[in-house]
Parts: C-alpha cells; sequence; structure tokens
C-alpha cells in the first residue's frame, strides 16, 4: 500500500491501464484488497476505482446527472436507463473504461454484493458499468453446478433483491422511501434490460476492442445498432435527438412492450 491508500491494482484502476493490470495480477496481485488510510475513501477494491471513474467520464456526466434528480418512475425512467446503456455501447466506453472493468471484475470476489450495494445506494450509472462489462461473470458466477445442482443466474438473484426489498419498504413512509423505490424500479429495469438484450449487446460491443481506436464507427452507427439490438429483444423505438458531450448523435428512446 501506498501513503494514499491505494494498492498498485487501484492505480493502475485509476488510469484504466489493461496492461498493467493483467502484469500484476500475473505477479500475484490481489483484487480483493481495499483501500485503507486518512488520505483515500476508506474500503474501495480496484474494482470500485474502475467503476466510479468510469462514471466520471463527462459522456455521462453532461449526458446524464444534471437531469437526473426528482424523477418519476415513467417513460422518462426508461429513456434515461436506455440513454444510459447508448452512452455505454460507444467505442471509446469500451476500449478503456468497461475493458479494464470486465478484466478487474474477473478476479473480483462476489461480484453480486458489489452490484447489489450500488443498487441499495441509489447508483444507477455505476450499476449500468458493471453490468454491461461482467454481465458473463455475474450471470455465470452463480450458476454454475455444484453437487450436481444448478443455481439460479445472478441476475434472477439481483431482480428477487430488489422485489425483496422493495415489498419491505412499502411498510415505511415519506418521500425518501418513495425516492428509494423509484431508484429500485428503475434498477430492476436496468437488470431486465440486460437480462434480454445483454448478451447481443456485448457481442455487439466486443467488436470494437477488435478495431484500432482510428478507425473507432462513428457514433451515429452505434447508437443505430444498439437500438436494433434493443428492439429485436423487445423494446419499441421513438426517434429523438440529443447532445452527447459536443457532439449530436440519434439516440433512441424506448418504451417496454406491454
Amino acid at each position: 500500500m501506498n501513503q494514499y491508500g491505494y494498492y498498485p491494482l487501484h492505480r493502475a484502476a485509476e488510469f484504466f491501464s489493461v496492461d498493467m493490470i493483467q502484469l500484476l495480477v500475473r505477479h500475484g496481485a490481489s483484487a480483493n484488497l481495499r483501500t485503507a488510510g486518512a488520505e483515500v475513501i476508506e474500503g474501495l477494491l480496484p474494482l470500485h476505482v474502475a467503476v466510479e471513474n468510469t462514471c466520471m467520464h463527462k459522456y455521462l456526466e453532461d449526458s446524464l446527472f444534471p437531469n437526473h434528480e426528482h424523477r418519476d418512475y415513467s417513460e422518462a425512467d426508461a429513456n434515461f436507463i436506455f440513454k444510459l446503456i447508448h452512452l455505454l455501447c460507444l467505442p471509446e466506453m469500451v476500449k478503456i473504461f468497461l475493458d479494464t472493468t470486465r478484466l478487474i471484475a474477473k478476479y473480483t470476489d462476489n461480484l453480486l454484493d458489489e452490484l447489489w450495494n450500488y443498487i441499495k445506494e441509489g447508483k444507477l450509472a455505476e450499476t449500468a458499468v458493471l453490468l454491461m462489462a461482467a454481465q458473463e461473470q455475474i450471470r455465470m458466477g452463480t450458476s454454475r453446478k455444484r453437487n450436481g445442482d444448478s443455481k439460479p443466474d445472478g441476475l434472477a438473484i439481483i431482480c428477487d433483491r430488489i422485489w425483496n426489498n422493495n415489498i419491505a419498504l412499502q411498510s415505511e413512509k415519506g418521500q425518501q422511501v418513495e425516492a428509494r423505490i423509484k431508484l429500485n424500479n428503475m434498477a430492476l429495469m436496468l437488470v431486465h434490460v440486460i437480462s434480454k438484450a445483454g448478451e447481443g449487446l456485448d457481442s455487439y460491443i466486443q467488436k470494437h476492442l477488435e478495431v484500432p481506436y482510428f478507425m473507432q464507427l462513428p457514433h451515429l452507427e452505434v447508437i443505430e445498432r444498439v437500438s436494433s439490438i434493443l428492439k429485436d429483444n423487445g423494446f419499441c423505438p421513438t426517434s429523438e435527438w440529443t447532445e452527447i458531450g459536443n457532439l449530436y448523435v440519434l439516440v433512441k428512446d424506448y418504451v417496454l412492450y406491454t
């Protein structure tokens, strides 16, 4: 640990250095050590550093967070979820940020608990980053057969936790409780989308990693392809122009088929 409470793997995650992460892991670095000390937020895993620094990217901050407060659970919330997914599928997000998070998640224990903690804290962007980057580990990590028994997929477990948490909250009152339930419902929608469309999205964004950075696909082409994948999995698009950073791209807003 350095004087600021970080281990080398935390630093590699902070700089999104896939090569350094691979080197450190090869030489025995643990992805399950947590930060400590007065100079840093305590208890952070390298995974947290990667996920939360991803959420500081200007595309997410500029396009999502200013409009996130005091939202109703409505079509607008569905649009927020789909806009978030579109942003995370852009090549520059995949090549650096999601790729780093995916690699660290591979070596991190108890991914379901880390995902659940983000959901409990109402951190939708962080939840989306971890789901998009590590959905394979989340799906398969709890579905391996042990003693001949097959355990549920991790996404189903998370859905059950959200439902149970909402049931427990129903007995309480107040604006904070209502806001908590609304955020839970948005998280449930996000998990539902990844459950149905996540494998198709992951297959598509993995192709970004095979293309040299200077040849990356135009944003409009990516947005349209992501929209098509979502539509193929049961979501109905309507078109709306929106600004992502300083680029105008066509983003599809969605409502669930009933």
